[in-house]
């Protein structure tokens, strides 16, 4: 029984700050990831949480997920910590691209978020979390 425990034990300290390693890794790539995506929305996601907008808030939260889609996929794939960050890096550019269309597609996205329009923030999380479950699966390949 020692035998087993003290194997268990080893392996947690040989694993663990690897996996520390690679979570702190592609928890930095989502907190950049929704950085930027704040930074490029034509809409201030912050001020609209804070006044209770709920299209905003669903924008927001969906983003967030589909951001961490690929790259959860990334983590689950790969074993060495660059590669985590280069198709942690690639994926989160396909997420931005794919919300740029979006925009593209639903007309006055601005003015239909701010205005609450829950559709409209519907529509461009299903196309961002679709994009999202396609974009991990092309990462996992």
């Amino acid at each position: 029984m020692e035998s087993t425990f003290g194997s268990i034990l080893t392996a947690l300290g040989t694993g663990l700050p690897v996996l520390l390693g690679q979570l702190a890794v592609t928890l930095a790539l989502l907190v950049v990831g929704v950085a930027v995506y704040t930074r490029i929305t034509p809409y201030d996601e912050r001020r609209l949480v804070a006044d209770g907008n709920a299209a905003g808030g669903l924008t927001l939260a969906g983003s967030i997920v589909a951001l961490a889609i690929p790259l959860a996929a990334t983590l689950a794939t790969s074993t060495v910590i660059l590669d985590i960050a280069l198709w942690g890096l690639v994926a989160l550019i396909l997420q931005l691209v794919a919300f740029a269309a979006a925009t593209l597609l639903i007309r006055d996205l601005r003015g239909q978020i701010e205005a609450g329009n829950i559709a409209s923030a519907t529509a461009l999380v299903g196309i961002q979390i679709g994009v999202a479950v396609i974009n991990a699966a092309a990462m996992a390949g």
